[in-house]
């Protein structure tokens, strides 16, 4: 990604994507007619934990903004990395109607960080099986940010 772009992307409560900006569009290799209506883990990477996503669900849920960096991978098998920050829409009762994803370039200092503790995570995934996979990811991430002395939030932010 240029230094410049910001992915922009709006989904409905059950994660279809209901708007999506040119760069989206441009950097998922999809047309816009393929990625609305799609859920949006049509860009999900399978370098990706699937902790991550059940961490981020977990804070949407709870009607938290959470941030994260993510592998994205194109249409054509490629990929980009982001920081990306999801926060609920809420209408104007107050209820959540759907979420905003922001996401602009990761920084490689970042990605360097988050690769190792993806990768850990992924393999904490295999190693629990199916059934067991996102809470024991969850659990191996715990204890590292337990044992880096920080929180998930501050961790992401301080990269």
């Amino acid at each position: 990604m240029r230094d410049d772009d910001f992915i922009v992307s709006k989904t409905d409560l059950k994660g279809r994507i209901t708007y999506c900006n040119r760069i989206f569009v441009e950097f998922s290799g999809y047309a816009e007619s393929e990625l609305l209506g799609a859920q949006h883990n049509i860009v999900r990477h399978p370098d990706m934990p699937r902790g991550v996503f059940k961490f981020l669900w977990d804070t949407l849920e709870s009607r938290k903004e959470c941030f994260a960096y993510v592998k994205n991978m194109s249409k054509d098998g490629s990929f980009y990395w982001v920081f990306a920050n999801i926060t609920p829409d809420f209408d104007v009762h107050g209820e959540p109607q759907g979420y905003f994803s922001v996401r602009r370039k990761a920084q490689p200092n970042a990605i360097a960080v988050v690769t190792d503790v993806y990768k850990a995570m992924l393999a904490e995934e295999e190693r629990a099986g199916s059934k067991d996979a996102c809470d024991a990811s969850l659990a191996l991430l715990g204890s590292v940010l337990k044992q880096k002395g920080v929180s998930y939030e501050q961790l992401i932010l301080s990269l």
